[in-house]
């Protein structure tokens, strides 16, 4: 398998793409990391070359993010569904707020499990037009902080930067992170499951800012407070290895291809190519508001709903994988993260265009 040839191309929504040289490294590092004769996931956590990988991973992360000092990087469990809830005690002082913006699926749980634990309330929402856009954050209520979704796999919608509001962000970038450069001032937590952009399932990264960290006044539970695992070098409980090594090693085929900025280039291409199709093509319509569509999440649906298992059949038949929508909306959804070539996205485009010569 190339680097730019898949012989299958993977737009599934999460787990993500990988590149293949890192699929091969992690593989190799099953049977034996290093050769160590020991496997990846049989060697201690406390030994010398998983504390390596760990402390790389973290490096990377503060690289290639250009983190400043006072931004703490930890590589822990639960993914974002646990993260909805330690951000939010981390984040949230005991007698405070934080407010929403309820985007999507995900931030209407993150909102959800913030409430269990505080005072929590949507700022603003776009659920009553099917989630098809970001709506703009008015002035906040007194809030100590504010809760957002930066980018909605289900719905295809994406902030286009980093918003500007009057108080802290609280950021969940699973399915963004790494794609684009961050004004990571703007932030006192940024959380991400790895398994959208980053590296497989079962590892959640967490980005805060330490002057903002341990202000709350709330007695944590151990696992919840970053505070705790900052203390321990991302150590505090047996860390997932396998994820986290996956995770350093993409996060070294980032650097490698240019990092972040050069990602953002080719994930506009990216975008522009499959925007450009479903804009001109009269089979298909764009699900999300043009000003509010995602660069990793394309979604679309048929013009006629007859056609939508027929052109499945077509995708499947030219070796395309994972295009089929959420539930939630149905239609079609084209997740293009870092990993995924540009060349994948020419061929759904071809599909597409082939599809109307056939049936429109």
């Amino acid at each position: 398998m190339s680097s730019t040839s898949p012989l299958i191309h993977n737009f599934s929504a999460g787990p993500c793409i990988l590149p293949p040289s890192v699929l091969q490294q992690a593989s190799e590092a099953v049977s034996e990391l290093d050769g160590s004769g020991l496997s990846l996931i049989e060697i201690s956590h406390r030994s010398a070359a998983f504390v390596e990988v760990m402390e790389e991973a973290r490096a990377l992360v503060r690289s290639e993010l250009s983190l400043p000092d006072h931004y703490e990087v930890l590589f822990l469990q639960g993914g974002a569904s646990l993260g909805f809830l330690t951000a939010a005690m981390n984040f949230t002082p005991a007698g405070g707020s934080m407010d929403y913006a309820v985007t999507g699926t995900w931030a209407k749980k993150a909102l959800k499990e913030a409430k269990k634990m505080g005072t929590a309330q949507a700022l603003t929402s776009s659920e009553d037009t099917g989630f098809d856009r970001i709506p703009a954050l008015p002035p906040t209520s007194g809030a100590d902080a504010v809760h957002i979704t930066t980018n909605n796999t289900i719905y295809g919608t994406q902030y286009a930067g980093d918003p500007s509001v009057d108080k802290p962000l609280v950021a969940d970038m699973s399915s963004d992170i790494f794609s684009r450069p961050i004004d990571i001032e703007r932030y006192a937590c940024i959380y991400a499951g790895a398994q959208k952009n980053m590296g497989p399932a079962g590892t959640v990264l967490y980005i805060y800012d330490k002057r903002r960290a341990g202000q709350t006044g709330r007695d944590l539970p151990s696992y919840l407070d970053l505070t705790v695992h900052a203390d321990k070098d991302s150590m505090f409980n047996t860390p997932p290895v396998f994820a986290v090594y996956t995770s350093m090693l993409t996060l070294r085929w980032l650097k490698s291809e240019g990092g972040v900025a050069a990602m953002q280039k080719r994930n506009a291409a990216k975008a522009a190519c499959i925007y450009a199709e479903i804009d001109r093509n009269p089979l298909f319509q764009g699900y999300a508001q043009p000003d509010s569509r995602s660069v990793m999440n394309a979604t679309f649906t048929a013009a006629d709903d007859q056609h939508t298992p027929l052109f499945l059949e077509a995708c499947t038949a030219a070796g395309i994988n994972g295009l089929k929508g959420h539930r939630s909306i149905g239609g079609f959804r084209a997740s293009m993260y870092n990993a995924l070539p540009l060349s994948s996205v020419e061929t759904l485009v071809e599909v597409m265009k082939e599809f109307e010569r056939t049936h429109g």
